[in-house]
């Protein structure tokens, strides 16, 4: 088995070692906000913050064509940089698409569609200054790359960084859950009880930019959207009892990774398709069984 291969040959497992970290990290971060994220209808507002990360891509490349030689052009070419760059952008992106919708200001598919196509105009505009000045847009990986996601170019760095995201995520999570889950269940009486929607509605839009970033060298921009849906998707259609759906959709996220990465080294598929592959066929394999009856109207909240 090629898995086993991988994984046992020291020169194989330091190139799919830090991917498969990565993405088991990103299994965490993104399963334990999927139910969420579906719950309050913000699926696409996982997508408006992936396409987004496009836009943060061109400020790199920017930056890195301006840089020069020196010690700014090695601050510019680390990936760590790179990467809070990008993060940066998103969560601006992020701010601003709940900044539109707060108040019902602006409707939320409108806000995300603007936030969307303006973020990937500004970065595929600058992608192309950056290689008409030179030096710049050569040094950013391809955009089938960064849509599609590449395993062969995920490093301990990466690896590092996505596990600091988790962590921060399910720390987050953990700390504000109660306020987070009253208004997830109960929006409109929230407020009475102390807890502001706006302030919880910027934070899971925080998480997920954080989630996302951490998503993107593995899964893709186009592909991080679905690890923030369908663990969520498959959880809700088994169970309406709270801490059986984050049971679930944890458990969902990490077998999709698992199991999508297996199916990556069997049979030479991209990883990033392969793991949403497995989830999606979790979602019709959860369709087969019949929806839990709704006992008192909703979701159950112990």
């Amino acid at each position: 088995m090629n898995t086993l291969r991988y994984l046992t040959d020291p020169a194989m497992f330091e190139v799919v070692a830090p991917a498969v970290l990565s993405g088991l990290a990103i299994a965490l971060a993104c399963a334990v906000l999927s139910p969420l994220a579906v719950l309050k209808r913000m699926s696409f507002v996982g997508q408006g913050i992936s396409h987004a990360a496009l836009g943060g891509v061109g400020v790199v490349a920017i930056l890195l064509a301006g840089a020069g030689g020196g010690a700014l052009a090695a601050v510019v070419r680390n990936e760590l940089f790179q990467s809070l760059v990008v993060l940066l952008f998103c969560a601006g992106s992020a701010w601003l698409i709940a900044r539109l919708t707060e108040r019902g200001a602006t409707a939320a598919d409108t806000a995300i569609g603007i936030v969307l196509v303006g973020a990937m105009t500004l970065g595929a505009i600058l992608v192309q200054l950056a290689r008409r000045a030179g030096g710049g847009g050569g040094a950013v990986r391809s955009w089938e790359s960064l849509l599609f996601g590449d395993m062969l170019v995920v490093t301990w760095t990466d690896a590092a960084l996505a596990w600091a995201v988790a962590l921060a995520v399910l720390a987050a999570a953990w700390w504000f859950r109660r306020p987070m889950l009253f208004w997830a269940f109960d929006e409109a009486a929230a407020p009475a009880f102390g807890v502001s929607g706006g302030a919880m509605k910027h934070l899971l839009v925080g998480l997920l930019a954080l989630a996302i970033v951490a998503s993107m060298k593995l899964a893709g921009v186009l592909l991080a959207t679905a690890m923030l849906v369908l663990p969520g998707a498959i959880a809700l259609r088994l169970s309406r009892r709270l801490w059986t759906v984050v049971v679930l959709s944890l458990a969902s996220g990490l077998l999709g990774v698992a199991g999508g990465l297996v199916a990556s080294f069997e049979l030479n598929l991209p990883p990033g398709g392969a793991i949403v592959a497995v989830l999606v066929l979790g979602y019709a394999a959860a369709r087969v069984v019949p929806m839990p009856s709704l006992r008192g109207g909703g979701t159950e909240a112990t």
